[in-house]
């Protein structure tokens, strides 16, 4: 159980929707997931099955969601 924001963790892009802005990545067995707000760049879009780099942050109701969302190449 994770209850301190993480370190940097690496994943890629499981899935994103254009529309809502609403993303899944995946690292490892977990997935996490993110609103475009959390890319880094600004870009507000990300293209699935890019790898990234992220940490997580203390999300509504309990949950973990990735931010500061970066192309790791």
């Amino acid at each position: 159980m994770i209850t301190a924001p993480s370190k940097q963790r690496r994943g890629s892009v499981r899935s994103f929707n254009d529309a809502s802005g609403l993303g899944v990545l995946e690292s490892g067995d977990d997935t996490w997931p993110f609103h475009c707000t959390a890319i880094a760049d600004g870009s507000r879009a990300i293209a699935v099955q890019s790898v990234v780099d992220f940490v997580l942050r203390a999300a509504h109701h309990g949950c973990w969601e990735a931010t500061d969302i970066r192309s790791a190449g």
